[in-house]
């Protein structure tokens, strides 16, 4: 060992051992012989570390790979379904913990401009105007500014129709895995305000249903 050797101390001696780094100077003794226009290369080893990761690596490979496949553990479809399940376990505590967001039973019409602004674009960007109008005056589907109801009017209704779907092969079909439950609420409130407006042609009443009651 020479001087220079004895000088470095203990945690650079350490981590040359990770790196088996070559000291600077010393190319010459791992210099190949393969030259291209100047550019020579170096016969550098490995780091021990990354060696290490890389065989690690391969032992987890293969231990997963045979309690996978060897003893029917670990597989992905098991991983998957595990966690769907706890997934879907939280969701039912959540419910149960909150269940005013998720009880029908306490929907009410709101009021407000802003949500029965954010009804009003659901009613355009759903497309709801195809069958109804813009106006809300109907044409393939219902007059929806009268009293007269086939599903039965109010928000709770209304509510029940967007989300179900309306009268089998009819048309209407069901929202609650397109739109949140909060904007079938809005869109449903805002269907409510618009009741006794006057379409530009209006369709004739349909459904034996009268809401408001008089």
């Amino acid at each position: 060992m020479n001087k220079n050797s004895e000088k470095i101390s203990g945690w650079k001696r350490f981590m040359k051992s990770l790196t088996k780094a070559h000291d600077l100077g010393t190319e010459e003794d791992i210099m190949l012989d393969h030259d291209y226009d100047g550019i020579k290369e170096l016969d550098n080893v490995l780091p021990p570390w990354w060696l290490a990761g890389f065989y690690i690596s391969i032992a987890v490979s293969i231990f997963y790979l045979i309690m996978a496949f060897g003893f029917d553990k670990y597989g992905q479809i098991d991983e998957y379904n595990e966690d769907v399940t706890a997934a879907k376990a939280k969701v039912e505590a959540y419910k149960a913990a909150n269940p005013q967001l998720f009880d029908d039973a306490n929907i009410v019409a709101l009021t407000d401009a802003e949500n029965l602004a954010k009804g009003k674009e659901l009613f355009t960007a759903k497309t709801c105007f195809v069958c109804h109008l813009a106006d809300l005056g109907g044409t393939i589907g219902p007059n929806l500014t009268d009293n007269q109801w086939i599903l039965g009017g109010g928000v709770k209704n209304i509510f029940n129709t967007i989300t179900n779907g309306g009268r089998p092969g009819k048309g209407m079909i069901s929202w609650e895995s397109t739109i949140s439950r909060e904007e079938r609420i809005q869109l449903a409130s805002y269907i409510i305000s618009m009741q006794g407006t006057q379409p530009a042609v209006p369709k004739e009443a349909q459904g034996d249903i009268i809401w408001p009651e008089k």
